[in-house]
């Protein structure tokens, strides 16, 4: 979740695809797809497809729809906010989640990211600190008939470990330093995308991959700015 200015929650439902997560066409909705994420080098037809399908005006707070489709963050109270979606679009693209994947995401937020990535990966564990936000994302969820994810309400420097390993981990807010179980529960090949850095200094998002020995390699990708991972 970008700066702008547990327990399971959610039922298990057999993965799949539901066709009233498919939007109508919208032209803002296009326009924005086209020029602030195509336009700057978005090139995953996947990515591009998930986006399309995934409505951000469902995920935008009622008195902010007419924003919905600005490529900047928004927010959605409780001091977080709902991703820039060229920020959605990069962290997805360079997450790189396949069909069969299993992911990892931390600070479910809006429930925008998450949403896309149930696009793209088998399963989606996501992780959210605070439980009004959690409770509000699985209506949102649900209401789009994504079913192939689980949603629960903790610590997301902890990670999840009862459902670890994972072939993706994805972070929506910033640490000082990637924690050690986010990596410790990668799989060999697996890839973590997180934002590192201090509250009110230099952030960069990261890229860090788990080679098939075990190995760790990091990649930092953007420099970005993103609300402070926390603690419970």
């Amino acid at each position: 979740m970008e700066r702008a200015g547990g327990n399971a929650i959610g039922k298990t439902a057999p993965p799949g695809r539901d066709p009233a997560g498919v939007a109508p066409p919208d032209p803002e909705a296009e326009r924005m797809l086209r020029v602030d994420i195509e336009g700057r080098g978005i090139r995953d037809a996947r990515v591009l497809r998930a986006l399309r399908e995934t409505p951000r005006r469902a995920f935008v707070p009622a008195g902010l729809q007419a924003e919905a489709c600005g490529d900047y963050p928004l927010p959605i109270g409780f001091g977080q906010t709902i991703s820039q979606p060229y920020i959605v679009a990069y962290m997805t693209e360079l997450a790189a989640p396949q069909p069969d994947d299993v992911a990892l995401e931390i600070g479910t937020g809006s429930g925008y990211q998450t949403a896309v990535l149930a696009k793209l990966a088998r399963w989606v564990y996501s992780l959210e600190i605070r439980s009004e936000l959690a409770a509000a994302a699985r209506e949102r969820l649900e209401r789009l008939g994504v079913a192939n994810v689980t949603l629960a309400v903790g610590d997301g420097y902890r990670g999840w470990p009862e459902r670890a390993p994972f072939d993706v981990i994805l972070v929506t807010a910033a640490p000082e330093a990637p924690p050690d179980a986010l990596i410790e529960q990668l799989k060999p090949g697996g890839r973590l995308v997180i934002p590192v850095g201090p509250e009110e200094g230099p952030q960069e998002l990261e890229l860090i991959r788990k080679t098939a020995e075990g190995r760790i390699s990091v990649r930092r990708a953007l420099p970005v700015r993103f609300v402070p991972m926390v603690r419970p």
